[in-house]
C-alpha cells in the first residue's frame, strides 16, 4: 500500500479543494492516461487496486506510471468513542484529487488494450475518469 515513509507531521487539517488541477493535468511520460473529471480524496487501497487492474490487462506489457501519490494523513475516532478530546489517530494516507489531474499513464502497448485497461482501473476509483491519448500519438 502506498505511503510516505515518515512525515514532518502527524496530523493535518482537511483544507479545501476546489477549482481545476493546475498541475500534472497534461501527460508527461506515456502516450496514453486517465483524468480525473471530479475532485475526491484516492486512499492507498483504491489506487493499489486500480493499478493491479491495469497491469492484469495489459499482461505487464509496457509501463505504467501512477501520477498520483497518498501523502495526507487521514485520522479517524475509534468506535463509539463520546465526543470531544482531541482529534483521533491517523488511519490511512490520502491523495488530493482535483479536476483534471492525471492520474495513470502507459506506454508500450497498443491503443485498444490501454483503451480497455484503463477502463478497468478507472472502475475502481470512486470518482468519474476519461481516457486521454497524447496529441501527437500515430499508431504504427
Amino acid at each position: 500500500m502506498l505511503q510516505p515513509k515518515k512525515t514532518k507531521f502527524r496530523k493535518q487539517q482537511k483544507g479545501k479543494m476546489k477549482g481545476n488541477s493546475e498541475r500534472g493535468n497534461k501527460l508527461a511520460f506515456g502516450s496514453f492516461g486517465i483524468k480525473a473529471l471530479e475532485e475526491t480524496w484516492l486512499t492507498g487501497r483504491q489506487i493499489e487496486a486500480a493499478r493491479q487492474a491495469i497491469t492484469r490487462r495489459m499482461k505487464r506489457q509496457g509501463q505504467l506510471w501512477i501520477r498520483v501519490f497518498p501523502d495526507k494523513p487521514l485520522t479517524k475516532k475509534p468506535a463509539e468513542v463520546r465526543m470531544g478530546k482531541g482529534k483521533g489517530a491517523p488511519e490511512s494516507f490520502v491523495a488530493r484529487v482535483s479536476p483534471g489531474r492525471i492520474i495513470f499513464e502507459s506506454e508500450g502497448v497498443s491503443l485498444e488494450i490501454a483503451k480497455e485497461a484503463m477502463r478497468l482501473g478507472s472502475q475502481k476509483l470512486p470518482i468519474g475518469c476519461r481516457f486521454i491519448v497524447r496529441r501527437d500519438y500515430a499508431e504504427a
